[in-house]
Formats: C-alpha cells, structure tokens, sequence
C-alpha cells in the first residue's frame, strides 16, 4: 500500500501518510486499525473482471476471474484512486475515510468493485471465449 501511494520516490512521505491514515482510523472506529485496513480490502477485492477479446473482426468482453495478487493490487490501487477524488483536506484524511467507508461497504472503491461484478455478469453471454 505504501509503495502505491508514493510519488516521485518519496517513500517517507508515503508511510507518514499510511500511519496517519491508520491512526485516524483508530480514533475513529476505536478497533484495530490494521484489522480495519484488510476488511476494506477484501470488501474492495474483485473476483471476475472483464478482458477484451477479439475475436473474427469483432471485439468482446470476455468476463473472466481475476487472479489473487491481481485483486490485490486492483483494490489497492482503487482505493487510492478514490481517494484522490475525495474533497478532504489532507491525503491521510481523504485515505482513512475511503478505508472506513470501505471496511463498511460502501464509497468510490467499492462502488468500482460492484460496477466491475456488473459488467462481467452483463457480459456472461460470451464467458465461451475465454482462453
């Protein structure tokens, strides 16, 4: 999480950030706040994406599951991208409401995840060309 925050290289700045993220959280919600942190993430994980496909001329949305360090790494980075679209003053602000709206289910980034789940069922029709 920390490395996707980051910019530019400045590591120090990106885990200044995370741990005041973290301890906003725990002021907040008075539990853990790394427990809080993996219930946001697995809220935001996706199981099925949708990959294009061509396929004779045309061009399919072929839904398809995602693999573990992919989901990983797609709700990492879709949490981050919500919460850049926050209007909170602060980065570590903005982060730790977007990881206590996603630890209950809602916000940007899980909102991303069901819009995703959406398309792939939208799509089911042409699971046939998965390779």
């Amino acid at each position: 999480m920390v490395n996707s925050i980051m910019r530019s290289g400045k590591k120090s700045v990106a885990e200044r950030v995370f741990y005041h993220a973290l301890d906003v959280v725990k002021e907040k919600s008075s539990s853990n706040p790394i427990e809080v942190f993996h219930a946001a993430l697995s809220n935001v994980r996706p199981l099925v994406e949708v990959r294009s496909r061509r396929v004779g001329g045309a061009t399919y949305q072929v839904p398809s599951e995602v693999r573990a360090r992919r989901a990983d790494s797609l709700a990492i980075r879709w949490m981050i991208n919500a919460c850049n679209n926050r209007s909170e003053r602060t980065l570590d602000q903005r982060l730790a409401n977007e990881i206590l709206d996603a630890s209950n289910n809602r916000g940007a980034s899980v909102k991303k995840k069901e819009d995703t789940h959406r398309m792939a069922e939208a799509n089911k029709a042409f699971s046939h060309f998965r390779w």
